[in-house]
């Protein structure tokens, strides 16, 4: 493959390409050591497209750079010439339908997401005098929950402060169903739905990839990075199914997946981890977090 001959990491998902290099922004020949292999390997690519009648869409390029808040006044690159332009860093760059931005806050991601829920709220509430209960709860779940679940595990770890916009959708979400007030407590609301609320649905999310990752049901880079705890002699727990949890040394470090799945998956209880099937675990991870959620 040409970015291998790079040493360019590569993430491909229909025709969305994604390449990723790292460097030491403290360091300025590591920098354009960075920007020189990116350049080059992009340069291969579009030969390689050309030869074999491709097209590659510079207009369409965004380059991200992603770091943390306290390297910002360092030497960041700034732009990568993508055949005959230059590209500059954008602030956020959306990739598979989410928007990252440059310290993976995730809040540009969040307040599209409230955009379009409020834009649905707003009409389904125009019409609620006229549906059931039913039918208000099937409209909230196809344009309004859809939306608060899709991709959610990667805002696993992020700030509640953050997250509570969604979490203000979903309240908002059960009072319609149901008729409530604006004022009346959610918490007895959203139980009777029996919905989890959102940082439960993000750990519903996370656990349930694992559980697909360890019996095979799951792409090849998410079971990768799942790795069964081998302890070197026999333990009690040695049949229990742990995962190895790499040490971290930061909380950005803590929120990647390799590290925040394990600890998930190590806190469930035996019985949820050894289920036979996706249906039968997916029934018992719910009552699992459902009696966690609401301190049953």
């Amino acid at each position: 493959m040409v970015w291998r001959k790079h040493d360019i990491s590569v993430h491909l998902y229909a025709d969305d390409s994604q390449l990723h290099i790292s460097y030491d922004c403290k360091d300025t020949n590591d920098v354009n050591r960075a920007v020189y292999q990116m350049e080059s390997c992009l340069r291969d690519v579009k030969q390689w497209m050309t030869v074999n009648k491709l097209k590659l869409n510079e207009g369409k390029t965004e380059v991200l750079n992603i770091t943390s808040p306290y390297y910002k006044r360092f030497n960041l690159v700034q732009s990568i010439r993508v055949g005959g332009t230059s590209v500059a860093v954008s602030p956020t760059a959306r990739n598979i339908g989410v928007i990252f931005d440059s310290t993976l806050s995730m809040e540009q991601q969040i307040s599209s997401i409230c955009k379009s829920s409020y834009f649905h709220l707003k009409n389904i509430r125009a019409i609620r005098k006229v549906l059931t209960k039913s039918e208000t709860e099937r409209l909230v779940h196809a344009f309004i929950t859809s939306r608060l679940d899709l991709n959610n595990a990667l805002l696993y770890g992020i700030p509640q402060s953050t997250l509570a916009p969604l979490q203000r959708i979903q309240n908002m979400s059960a009072r319609l169903i149901t008729g409530a007030r604006k004022f009346d407590h959610v918490t007895p609301i959203l139980y009777d739905l029996h919905w989890l609320p959102v940082t439960h649905r993000i750990h519903y999310k996370m656990v349930l990839l694992v559980y697909k990752a360890l019996h095979g049901l799951g792409p090849s880079y998410i079971s990768d990075m799942v790795v069964v705890h081998q302890p070197r002699r026999f333990l009690r727990s040695s049949g229990d199914d742990l995962l190895c949890a790499p040490p971290t040394r930061s909380k950005a470090g803590d929120r990647a997946f390799y590290r925040a799945a394990p600890s998930l998956w190590n806190q469930l209880p035996a019985d949820i981890r050894h289920s036979p099937s996706v249906f039968i675990f997916k029934s018992k991870l719910k009552t699992f977090l459902f009696r966690t959620a609401y301190s049953m």
